[in-house]
């Protein structure tokens, strides 16, 4: 199984801690966010993976070769002349995963989380789906909007009253709302609308309005674990701490 982590954001939230090294090699309870990710992704039986780079992308190649790839195949794209976001940085990577029927998984570094890896793949090939993401019902400013059988049908922002995809249905009541919580699993079919969506776009661009974009052309849904689950999204100090007091005692 292959996967891809996004380590090659700027890291602007954590700083200082990222003032010398890349947002991935910030360490949460010993350890550094790209590791623990790596042993996850490895632990639900990836055995080969792309990470991304930018930011001291060099320091992040030192570690990977310091480590001898924790034992798995780990190419690196490299975006240090220009990041590219989300949506281009996995439609660079294609190479790594084109030509494959098999899905990958896509991981922010910053997310740190205990839920089911390998439930998430299994409701991916359940559902038939070309695009499926990790949700869950938390407060955030931006959700995804999701019909009863859970396809994806628009995004909403709360502060600003913005409103993408099946507005009128969202206004009607027949939409409900999940946050993203930065994993999902997609299937080499996505890459032909990922390549025409960035011939308008250009090359950099968000995931997220190409899926919103996409859900009426894409078998694109929505994932709610049935169990609770602990999940932080580590781009900040006080989440950091927090993630920091949990694997303290979840490591032991």
């Amino acid at each position: 199984m292959k996967a891809m982590i996004f380590a090659a954001g700027l890291g602007t939230r954590l700083r200082p801690l990222t003032a010398d090294r890349p947002k991935a090699l910030v360490e949460v309870a010993g350890q550094t966010l790209l590791e623990r990710n790596i042993q996850k992704l490895i632990d639900a039986g990836v055995n080969e993976m792309v990470v991304n780079i930018h930011h001291f992308g060099d320091k992040i190649m030192e570690f990977l070769q310091k480590n001898d790839n924790f034992g798995i195949t780990i190419h690196v794209s490299d975006e240090r002349d220009l990041l590219l976001d989300t949506g281009g940085g996995i439609l660079k990577a294609r190479e790594w995963f084109d030509g494959d029927d098999e899905p990958f998984v896509v991981h922010n570094v910053d997310i740190i989380s205990d839920f089911d890896m390998t439930a998430l793949l299994r409701a991916h090939h359940a559902m038939n789906a070309d695009v499926t993401i990790l949700v869950k019902s938390r407060a955030t400013q931006r959700y995804l909007l999701f019909n009863g059988q859970e396809k994806l049908s628009g995004w909403v922002n709360k502060r600003t009253g913005e409103i993408k995809g099946d507005v009128k249905r969202y206004q009607e009541g027949y939409l409900h709302e999940l946050a993203f919580s930065g994993v999902h699993v997609l299937s080499p079919t996505v890459f032909p609308a990922l390549e025409r969506y960035a011939n308008d776009a250009g090359s950099v661009f968000s995931v997220i309005p190409f899926y919103v974009q996409q859900c009426s052309q894409l078998n694109i849904y929505g994932y709610q674990q049935a169990t609770d689950y602990h999940w932080f999204d580590v781009g900040k100090p006080e989440t950091l701490t927090q993630a920091a007091q949990w694997l303290s005692e979840f490591d032991k």
